[in-house]
């Protein structure tokens, strides 16, 4: 920048210096009338400052600059637009507050209003969550309604989730008709809890042993169950297994094949096996009868030993085998109507 040449302004009239006398006939210096000046701050292009400038003139009254003192620095905003809590803007290299660029103002407030609507929307996504959750599993025990083609997983009408206990559902006589003698009368823990029950008659007295072992289990929906998955298709396939194996047994099993007979009028499906057993010279005759009411499997087996090594047991009658185990079926059935 070129240096600025000062020359000696004119002296206007009545112009007089305060001194002692003899003064004010002297030359004035030649800055006397020269108009102040102050150093500028750094321009953005000139960081080393190369010159100084004149003052900025005063801002328009009613600006937002008029609002905020002088000593505020040009880069100051007012106090009603710059709250107290909201961080300084970082200084720029040699002290100068950088001004944020225009339009930031409008962008933060876009941003807190898309917070605002992903806030909102997440609150109605768990919602329809929630609403979806009771629709699909409801609160009450009415079953669930079945979609064509779906896999149930709630108990269907007709369908039982507990049994009546075993050792209850066959009368006294009953047991004393096919069962003479002093019988001893246990009962095996369950395993499936309420929805599975079972019981033993055992006589012990030579020439006559029995036992008959009675068992009712509630299927419960199944999803690796045939079909659609519920539970009386999960009890189908329990019946179908027992029965396949009393007719073919498995390959390295030792139980004999069975005398299968088809049952009408019990249950929904029901059948009765015979079969004839011999271990290291006993003998045992077996009477099983199956009968499957909805999802729940009743099975009936009697056991009598024909001949025994140790003992004199015997004869047995496979068919009063075969008349008990379908009486005790019958009565353990019917249980599950009321």
């Amino acid at each position: 920048m070129p240096e600025q040449e000062f020359l000696p302004p004119r002296r206007s009239a009545g112009f007089r210096r305060p001194g002692p006398p003899g003064y004010q006939d002297e030359d004035p210096p030649p800055w006397a009338n020269l108009p102040s000046i102050r150093p500028a701050r750094p321009a953005a292009d000139d960081p080393m400052g190369s010159g100084p400038t004149a003052d900025p003139p005063p801002p328009p009254s009613g600006s937002r600059e008029e609002q905020v003192p002088q000593w505020a620095g040009p880069d100051a905003e007012a106090e009603d637009e710059a709250p107290r809590d909201q961080p300084r803007p970082p200084r720029a290299p040699g002290g100068r507050a950088r001004r944020p660029a225009a339009g930031g103002r409008a962008l933060r407030a876009a941003a807190r209003r898309r917070r605002r609507w992903l806030i909102l929307a997440a609150g109605l996504v768990v919602l329809a969550g929630g609403v979806t959750a009771a629709v699909v599993v409801p609160g009450s025990s009415a079953p669930a309604p079945v979609v064509p083609g779906g896999l149930i997983t709630t108990f269907q009408p007709g369908e039982l989730q507990t049994v009546p206990n075993a050792c209850g559902t066959v009368p006294a006589v009953t047991v004393q008709q096919y069962l003479p003698g002093q019988v001893r009368q246990a009962s095996p823990l369950a395993i499936d809890g309420a929805a599975e029950s079972a019981c033993d008659w055992t006589i012990d007295q030579a020439p006559v042993y029995r036992l008959l072992e009675l068992n009712l289990l509630a299927y419960a929906p199944n999803g690796l169950a045939s079909g659609d998955g519920s539970a009386t298709y999960a009890a189908m396939d329990a019946y179908r297994q027992t029965l396949q194996d009393l007719q073919d047994p498995p390959r390295h099993s030792a139980d004999p094949r069975a005398s299968v007979t088809t049952l009408s009028g019990l249950g929904i499906e029901a059948f009765s096996a015979t079969q004839v057993f011999r271990r290291g010279g006993a003998v045992t005759d077996v009477a099983t009868v199956v009968v499957r009411y909805h999802n729940v499997i009743v099975t009936a087996t009697l056991n009598g030993l024909e001949h025994s090594n140790l003992g004199t047991y015997g004869p047995v009658s496979i068919s009063q085998l075969s008349a008990a185990a379908l009486a005790f079926a019958q009565a353990a059935e019917a249980t599950l109507h009321s």
